[in-house]
């Protein structure tokens, strides 16, 4: 199983910018899709959530400015960031629950992290 973000880069303030994530490999399905961001210095901080239903969650931080989506015939998440602001940037990573096989337990997999560095 492999999960390859994508969409980060160099913005100014006040810009946009959509993140994606696609899950690959062999996988039954997926359950949960997360977004999380870790600035330098920093922890790692959970930024958005989005269940298989697309009940959404967000950190305060972010409320208002992102929007997590997904496309489950992609196994695809997404991440539409607006309104950024400097203290936005960090190594954005993906994170999904999923299962390989119909009896298999659901498992937490990690992407890889996608920079995103807002100027002022």
């Amino acid at each position: 199983v492999q999960l390859q973000a994508s969409g980060g880069g160099l913005v100014q303030a006040g810009g946009s910018l959509t993140l994606s994530c696609k899950a690959s490999g062999s996988i039954f399905s997926i359950n949960a899709m997360r977004w999380y961001r870790q600035a330098p210095g920093k922890q790692r901080e959970l930024v958005a959530t989005i269940a298989t239903g697309g009940i959404t969650n967000y950190a305060d931080s972010v409320k208002g400015r992102f929007a997590i989506s997904r496309d489950n015939a992609k196994n695809t998440v997404y991440l539409q960031m607006s309104s950024l602001k400097p203290e936005d940037t960090a190594v954005y990573y993906c994170r999904a629950q999923l299962s390989l096989a119909e009896s298999d337990p659901l498992y937490w997999y990690w992407g890889q992290g996608t920079l995103v560095t807002v100027s002022s």
